[in-house]
């Protein structure tokens, strides 16, 4: 089993591609003024555990953005090969793992900008606490609500027995906000969550994660309301 990780060096890995399939140059499209991918930026630089942040893309226009206002941030130039619609984000962050050593990888998005500083610290310091009893961690958000699935069959409940649904057993959705692994975990599995990760719960207004038009102005909205 791994030992615990003493004063490991955590590096934040952020994906950003130039091309955006729904929402047509997201990445860095102004939201509430300021470019979307530099919203998760400036809160990465206020997470004290976090050593390195590491941006992976393919964009000039990002490329410049950082050169120019956070000089810091390392810029992983991703190669041809890894830039299709169709390439698994696990693949990226085994490309970039390679390039930037760490004890523990932080995985977030451009797309999440109402993340806080502070949940990201919660998040880090929950895994170190029970690492290696759990090889990773996750955000989710928590859903409690009837949900069925796609034959119309009940997943967390029962159509004959109409309890609140405030009492109704929580499920939790994936919400692509936060994700921390180390890199024998990603190898040894081919993936970002391992085979004993930890389910980290947050709130639903920083889970936003802008994948269609209608996040955009919604988030544009809850920034101005701030």
């Amino acid at each position: 089993m791994p030992e615990k990780l003493q004063h490991p060096k955590i590096s934040a890995l952020v994906p950003m591609r130039h091309h955006s399939q729904r929402v047509p140059g997201k990445n860095y499209r102004p939201l509430n003024g300021i470019p979307l991918y530099q919203h998760i930026l400036t809160t990465l630089t206020q997470v004290p555990e976090v050593d390195e942040i590491v941006v992976d893309t393919d964009s000039d226009i990002i490329l410049h953005g950082i050169q120019s206002n956070f000089p810091a941030v390392k810029v992983i130039n991703r190669p041809p090969e890894l830039r299709a619609d169709d390439i698994s984000m696990n693949t990226i962050l085994l490309h970039d793992i390679s390039q930037s050593p760490a004890d523990l990888y932080l995985q977030t998005h451009s797309t999440n900008p109402l993340l806080k500083a502070s949940t990201i610290s919660r998040a880090i310091n929950k895994l170190l606490q029970v690492y290696p009893e759990h090889d990773s961690l996750f955000s989710v958000t928590r859903l409690q609500t009837r949900l069925y699935d796609h034959l119309g069959k009940a997943i967390n409940h029962d159509p004959k027995v109409l309890i609140q649904t405030q009492d109704l057993p929580p499920v939790y959705e994936e919400n692509s906000c936060i994700y921390l692994f180390t890199a024998a975990t990603l190898r040894k599995n081919g993936t970002r969550i391992g085979e004993t990760p930890l389910l980290f719960e947050t709130d639903p207004e920083e889970s936003w994660d802008i994948d269609e038009e209608v996040d955009f102005k919604l988030v544009e909205m809850i920034l101005k309301a701030r």
